[in-house]
């Protein structure tokens, strides 16, 4: 994030909303638009050139889809899914390629700022909505591996990704760990790049898959739950 302005990249096929949406960040104490896209290519050829630090994106676009262009984000900067379904494919497509954050467009103005800040801070958020299910599907069909390069974790690593497995954010893990939010960032890249993940929402449930929190749920609906390798 540059400074205290977080820039974001507005992609929506549908010209109208496209200008609703710029129209509430742009309106956002804090927020800067730099750029809009109506297609997914567009996103990810303007996302290079501009690096914003969120990319608010739609799924269901012509050619190149919401989720493909996700995942050739993957480390150039923080995707933020805003779609009008939440149907299972999209919500598990673009959570495996790397999106930052799942949101439906009946979210209120407020709730999308908030989230835009939350993501470029590296805390997003999945809408109350679709958490618990997809929380209580992943737990329910996947089964309790020790999944590959666990065992290259370190102790405070294994901790961390604990914390992640439970939904906490970056602040909320330094305080029950009793480390720096920096320190915290740290930890949570090198996990995620041992275990070859790009977002946070992929590491929690990669916990919950190892059995790490010992059968409990994850984190709370709505809370914060993901962030890509670029911003954790």
């Amino acid at each position: 994030m540059t400074g205290s302005v977080v820039r974001v990249l507005v992609a929506d096929d549908h010209a109208a909303i496209r200008a609703g949406l710029v129209m509430i960040l742009g309106g956002a104490e804090g927020v800067e638009v730099v750029g809009e896209a109506g297609d997914g290519a567009a996103a990810v050829r303007l996302a290079r050139a501009l690096r914003p630090d969120v990319v608010l994106m739609d799924i269901r676009m012509p050619g190149t889809d919401g989720i493909e262009a996700t995942r050739q984000l993957a480390g150039v900067c923080e995707v933020l899914v805003l779609t009008t379904f939440d149907l299972d494919e999209y919500v598990h497509g673009a959570l495996r390629a790397g999106a930052a954050g799942f949101l439906l467009k009946s979210v209120e103005a407020s709730a999308l700022v908030e989230a835009v800040r939350r993501v470029a801070a590296g805390d997003g958020v999945l809408a109350p909505a679709v958490t618990r299910r997809v929380m209580r599907e992943f737990a329910a069909t996947a089964p309790r591996v020790r999944p590959a390069g666990l065992d290259a974790l370190t102790e405070r690593e294994v901790e961390v990704l604990r914390c992640l497995g439970e939904g906490l954010s970056n602040h909320q893990i330094g305080r029950k760990l009793h480390i720096g939010e920096t320190t915290v960032k740290t930890h949570v890249s090198r996990v995620l790049t041992k275990l070859d993940l790009r977002s946070r929402v992929q590491a929690a449930i990669l916990a919950q898959d190892a059995g790490l929190l010992g059968g409990r749920g994850g984190g709370p609906v709505g809370g914060p739950l993901s962030g890509g390798p670029g911003r954790p």
